[in-house]
């Protein structure tokens, strides 16, 4: 009888639901939870500003050129491509204009950069088994942003090259990090101090080289952007990031066994034939990139590659396929939120970004010091 079968079992049904059995009720739970407070917190953003707008009438702005143009898809009258080459001239109303030309680069800025921090702290944290590490504390954000205030004061012509910038600068801080932290293997303890010594040198070059800016313009821009702002964000900071994001985030998850096979330790690691030295670099690297990614677009955003990490692992668990997957939804979660809050808290003035970031991430490594006895191994 039909009732009888157990579906499961049946051909493909029983290897899908096999591979599909770490996706379970925790990790869905987390997915809707951060893509509705990411959905609230984009209206809520959009809806700011000169032009102020209602909830109901940017959902209608940011709704209808969509429909729009997938109604004339539908009816052949433009081809998939069409649609979206064309999506610009079907922008006519003045608030449909604001939300996707002026407004929505932001959200999606923000989105972007949440998750290339998390990605970053997530590997970081499997890499040194070390759940103290992030981009920020390891000195690889301030690393980065030398190079790219370096960069924007004095090479200005290398601008194009940001990316790549921000990502040997990052490598570089990183590396000195380890090489500070080595003393036959490293630890925890070792990680964080060498990151903040790496960091605050890095940070006193930031400073020392604004110095020589050329002029108040500049300086002032590079402070907004050495405490992490998403002022002014557009569709090319969005496509200078987007590369990075998809190339970071795939082999992220590509490689979530080699980050939990990491976390057994070295020798256990290398008894199930590893090469760890080489793994360990390979998958910093990736961290390093995702994170110099973050620092071209939005500056030094603090304390998400840490914080958001750990609150995913609290809820999903240690294995790193769930907990990639999830900071991908609770990183740009966070930052939206973040950055919703700089814009409200010295309404008109807007606050940079870091600066909220900050305040939250603060408290809640002093909240993880205070709870656990045993705070850096994972």
């Amino acid at each position: 009888m039909l009732g009888d079968v157990n579906w499961r079992s049946v051909g493909g049904f029983g290897t899908l639901a096999k591979r599909l059995r770490w996706f379970d009720a925790s990790l869905i739970k987390l997915i809707v939870v951060s893509l509705v407070i990411t959905i609230a917190a984009g209206l809520v953003q959009v809806s700011l500003g000169s032009y102020s707008m209602t909830i109901r009438e940017t959902w209608v702005a940011f709704t209808e050129p969509v429909v729009v143009q997938f109604q004339r898809m539908l009816s052949g009258e433009v081809t998939p491509w069409g649609a979206v080459t064309g999506f610009t001239e079907s922008l006519e109303s003045t608030e449909s204009i604001i939300v996707w030309e002026i407004r929505l680069p932001r959200v999606v800025v923000a989105i972007l950069v949440g998750m290339n921090l998390a990605i970053s702290g997530a590997i970081f944290q499997a890499v040194t088994r070390n759940e103290l590490a992030s981009p920020f504390i390891l000195g690889v954000s301030s690393g980065a942003g030398f190079a790219i205030l370096l960069t924007l004061v004095v090479f200005t012509s290398f601008v194009i090259y940001l990316p790549l910038i921000a990502a040997a600068g990052g490598m570089i801080a990183f590396l000195i990090v380890y090489a500070i932290a080595w003393k036959g293997g490293t630890s925890p303890v070792r990680l964080v101090l060498a990151g903040v010594i790496v960091g605050t040198i890095f940070s006193s070059f930031q400073t020392a080289l604004l110095i020589f800016a050329p002029d108040v313009t500049v300086v002032q821009n590079a402070i907004a952007w050495t405490t992490g702002s998403l002022v002014g964000s557009d569709w090319g900071q969005v496509r200078l990031i987007l590369p990075w994001t998809i190339i970071c985030v795939a082999i992220a998850l590509v490689a979530s066994r080699q980050l939990n096979v990491l976390l057994l330790g070295e020798e256990t690691a290398s008894s199930l034939g590893m090469n760890v030295e080489r793994v360990r670099f390979a998958l910093a690297g990736i961290a390093v990139l995702a994170a110099a990614g973050s620092v071209a677009v939005a500056g030094i955003v603090s304390f998400v590659g840490l914080i958001v990490p750990h609150m995913v692992r609290t809820v999903v668990g240690s294995d790193y396929k769930r907990l990639i997957v999830g900071c991908l939804f609770a990183g740009p979660a966070l930052m939206v939120v973040a950055d919703v809050a700089a814009r409200l808290v010295l309404s008109p003035t807007q606050l940079p970004v870091g600066i909220v970031t900050g305040l939250i991430g603060g408290p809640y490594f002093l909240y993880l010091m205070r709870k656990k006895q045993n705070l850096g191994n994972i």
